[in-house]
């Protein structure tokens, strides 16, 4: 029974990082430029994201936005003192990308579609590594489809609110601690489902400099009833690890985000976004399986709220050119005792630049590249006692491009 405790705590931990991960704030590459800011920004058809209010202030008829970005990460795991164990992750580039599509359909009204990626991750840190029977790799995808409508009350103040359907996709590999000759024992733990929300947001337009945005992104409850567990054990243990089902739920958080945006002067424009996050919610994590010889398993997870303060800025360069920069802070919401390698959260500080370029009078691009250094955290994870020393951080560049008439 030790065995499948500790399988349970596998699929316990998996699910962890699919609701923390790194919450992949990478929706426009304008906006990552100026430090992710935008909730308080009127920037067209990407407002679906950061706020469906300022949809509804779109200059355009039709409007499209679309960008990728590469994320660069390592991570970095040393033991406690004495040991001089480290090991160092061997990451796959992930590839978050978004798309915005709008149209006017009167002064007032605004519909759209976008299709973005805010939570996902990859992590390998090999087959062999001290921490193997805690995780070898993984990869977590969440797309959102959001349909949005956004209204503009008067010339200052608009409303908006958008549909989020939400596919979540998890696989994940781990060593089994049983050793037979084939090698070691092991367990692919993979899964994909669907999940509801909505996103709001109200944007006041206070005067030709001054504006403000409130948004909400409300709380997504993905339930996995079918989740597969196959596992690769000697014969003997077939009956001990038989491929199974699972059932198991968990929140993705409440986002309330407040945005100022100050038009300084012809060239310079100022923004700055007070996140809050909602994590309070992942109380705990519950697992019922269908084979009988695995124990359902309940797990306390006690997170925490969290703030992310953000502030950003664009100078023109002339006519065509822009230039952004933009710092964050970020903080983990993972307490005490609770940190794992699948997660290595800490708290985050990301910086950015960015440049922007009018090809035509309907096409532009954006460019941006963003730098999140993890603090050091000295932690582990109690019920393994698996406790270390972690580094973290992140190179990811981006590019889009915006097309309207």
């Amino acid at each position: 029974m030790k065995r499948i405790g500790l399988f349970c705590g596998l699929l316990m931990l998996s699910f962890q990082l699919f609701a923390e991960g790194y919450q992949v704030n990478l929706q426009g590459n304008r906006q990552t430029g100026m430090g992710h800011t935008g909730t308080g920004l009127m920037l067209g058809a990407s407002s679906m994201h950061f706020n469906p209010g300022a949809l509804s202030f779109m200059d355009k008829k039709y409007e499209f936005s679309l960008g990728v970005s590469g994320v660069f990460s390592k991570n970095t795991f040393q033991k406690q003192a004495p040991s001089a164990y480290e090991a160092k992750s061997d990451n796959p580039v992930g590839t978050p990308f978004y798309f915005y599509g709008a149209t006017k359909l009167n002064d007032k009204l605004v519909v759209g579609l976008s299709v973005t990626t805010p939570y996902g991750n990859t992590l390998k840190w090999g087959d062999n590594w001290d921490g193997k029977y805690l995780i070898q790799d993984i990869s977590l995808r969440a797309i959102f489809v959001q349909p949005t409508l956004s209204y503009k009350i008067n010339d200052k103040l608009g409303f908006g609110i958008g549909l989020m359907a939400v596919n979540g996709n998890v696989d994940l590999n781990r060593a089994l601690p049983v050793q037979y000759s084939g090698g070691d024992a092991s367990v692919n733990i993979s899964g994909n489902t669907w999940a509801f929300g909505f996103n709001a947001g109200v944007s006041y337009q206070a005067s030709d400099k001054l504006s403000f945005g409130l948004s909400y992104r409300s709380e997504v409850m993905v339930e996995l009833d079918e989740g597969d567990a196959d596992f690769t054990v000697p014969a003997s243990l077939n009956a001990l690890y038989p491929d199974t089902k699972f059932q198991s739920e968990l929140p993705m958080p409440t986002n309330i985000t407040f945005g100022v945006g100050y038009q300084v002067n012809d060239k310079l424009l100022l923004a700055a976004d007070l996140q809050y996050v909602g994590w309070s919610a992942y109380e705990n994590l519950n697992f019922d399986f269908e084979a009988e010889s695995v124990p359902d398993s309940y797990n306390a997870r006690d997170f925490e709220n969290t703030m992310i303060y953000r502030v950003g800025a664009e100078y023109s360069l002339n006519e065509k050119a822009q230039f952004r920069a933009g710092i964050y802070y970020d903080s983990t919401p993972i307490p005490e005792d609770r940190l794992t390698p699948e997660t290595p959260g800490t708290n985050k500080i990301g910086m950015s630049l960015g440049f922007g370029y009018k090809i035509n009078d309907k096409l532009s691009l954006d460019a941006s590249l963003l730098y999140i250094h993890g603090e050091k955290r000295e932690d582990g994870y109690e019920p393994t006692n698996f406790y270390g020393t972690y580094y973290s951080n992140a190179v990811i560049p981006g590019i889009g491009l915006n097309y309207s008439f």
